[in-house]
């Protein structure tokens, strides 16, 4: 199992959220999908909010937080990760960012795992090539952060997307350690 997957599965362990066991190919409900969407749709939001306002480490939160809530759709399929590839190249415009991060979430309207792991997928290359950060200790930091805040006080972030919105805004840890620049 892909080691990301792994940290959003011991996620929802912790949360006793339900999962699938891995290779069932389970599809979503139509309303875990509405869920999911309302949830990437809001991490994409504040993607975008992020970049409006020129704060890299708030883009970086943002595309991390919008990979964990595609691993857990993923995750909550009982499927793996996909490698999937993106054609995006930096060519100095936000707005290629804005409509290939917006295109993405649009197609997890579906709710086929590949097109969840596609997202997840995008945020590492747009970590890496447009905000140049480190996705993985990025990651890693937002997870225990996370699993602290659920072992603590059994806060979920996948209530709904309000609570979600709110959660994420409070207790993001500081990522500037993670940009290389």
């Amino acid at each position: 199992m892909h080691e990301h997957l792994k940290s959003v599965s011991a996620f929802h362990v912790a949360l006793a959220f339900p999962h699938t066991a891995p290779d069932s190919n389970r599809r979503l409900s139509d309303m875990e999908i509405v869920n999911y969407q309302a949830l990437l749709m809001e991490a994409g939001a504040d993607v975008l909010t992020a970049i409006k306002a020129g704060e890299m480490v708030e883009i970086l939160a943002g595309l991390v937080n919008l990979a964990y809530v595609a691993l857990a759709a993923v995750a909550r399929q009982g499927a793996e990760v996909i490698d999937k590839p993106v054609a995006w190249q930096q060519d100095g415009y936000v707005l290629s960012v804005m409509k290939i991060i917006s295109d993405n979430i649009n197609h997890c309207t579906s709710g086929h795992s590949d097109n969840y792991s596609a997202v997840y997928c995008l945020c590492i290359h747009l970590t890496r090539g447009f905000v140049n950060a480190d996705f993985d200790k990025a990651f890693q930091m937002i997870h225990a952060n996370t699993i602290s805040r659920v072992t603590t006080s059994g806060e979920s972030l996948y209530s709904d997307a309000e609570h979600f919105r709110q959660l994420k805004l409070q207790k993001t840890p500081d990522l500037s350690e993670c940009l290389y620049e």
